[in-house]
């Protein structure tokens, strides 16, 4: 008589989901980038003056508008994950430095950071020199666009500071409690276990802040930045069509913002798990 052999069940366990291609029908949001793109183009084509002068002028705005939009966002997630582990610290000072930066600077508005940092900082900075007798100093001038970045960086950073402690207090105690048990210190612990966790979990608010801070980088046009909504002032000021003018500005950053969430999308659809 043929012996039954025993029936194994597969333990559960936590796999990646594969099926993050970038498809239509998973994700029709990218008929809408699709129809913003072909509505640039129409305009360009059907009435080229003063749509195609106006793509062609702003062009390099675009290019200053992604540029200091990626170099602060990932400054800002270094910042933010600094403070937030800051604000996670048993030493007093150090949670209460983290605390004071994070609750000061939430409570101003980014325009008068950005303002400050280009115009008072400079000021600061001569004083400074003057009075260490220091002639690079005396003679400091801010550099726009890297004012600007700065501006953004620690002003996003005090909110990625919330967002890194909050993804990790909400991965359970046992995690750490189970890491250090294996002989790992607070730190392996930390990076090895907790920290990917949390980055999974904060991901989506991870994407909306890029999103956000692409909207609010139009800001840095108030300290001189060539971005797009400077260039955009420019050219109107040369055709004196604003509607036109701000009409396309509005599409350009409307297809940039739609081209970056779809983007996040797929990559919390790749990088999501599930039983």
């Amino acid at each position: 008589m043929k012996q039954e052999e025993p029936v194994v069940t597969p333990k559960e366990e936590l796999k990646f989901v594969t099926g993050g291609e970038v498809n239509i029908r998973q994700d029709p949001w990218w008929w809408l980038v699709a129809g913003v793109a072909a509505l640039i183009i129409l305009l360009v084509v059907i009435k080229p003056d003063p749509f195609k002068n106006i793509v062609s002028f702003v062009s390099d705005g675009i290019a200053i508008t992604a540029l200091v939009t990626v170099v602060s966002y990932v400054l800002m997630v270094a910042l933010g994950l600094v403070g937030g582990l800051s604000r996670l610290a048993k030493n007093k000072i150090i949670f209460g430095v983290a605390t004071l930066y994070v609750e000061i600077i939430r409570g101003v508005p980014l325009l008068v950071q950005l303002i400050g940092w280009y115009f008072v900082s400079p000021v600061v900075v001569q004083k400074i020199g003057a009075w260490i007798h220091v002639g690079a100093l005396e003679n400091y001038q801010a550099n726009p666009i890297v004012t600007a970045i700065i501006g953004i960086t620690v002003c996003y950073g005090a909110y990625m500071s919330e967002i890194v402690r909050a993804g990790i207090q909400s991965i359970p105690k046992g995690q750490m409690e189970a890491a250090r048990s294996l002989g790992m210190s607070h730190f392996q612990a930390m990076r090895f276990v907790v920290l990917p966790q949390a980055f999974r979990v904060i991901l989506p608010p991870m994407g909306n802040e890029f999103v956000a801070l692409l909207k609010d980088s139009s800001l840095v046009s108030v300290v001189a930045v060539a971005d797009l909504t400077r260039r955009g002032r420019e050219i109107m000021a040369t055709n004196f069509s604003p509607i036109e003018t701000w009409t396309m500005v509005a599409l350009l950053y409307l297809i940039m913002t739609l081209f970056a969430a779809r983007i996040v999308s797929f990559i919390e659809r790749k990088t999501r798990y599930e039983k």
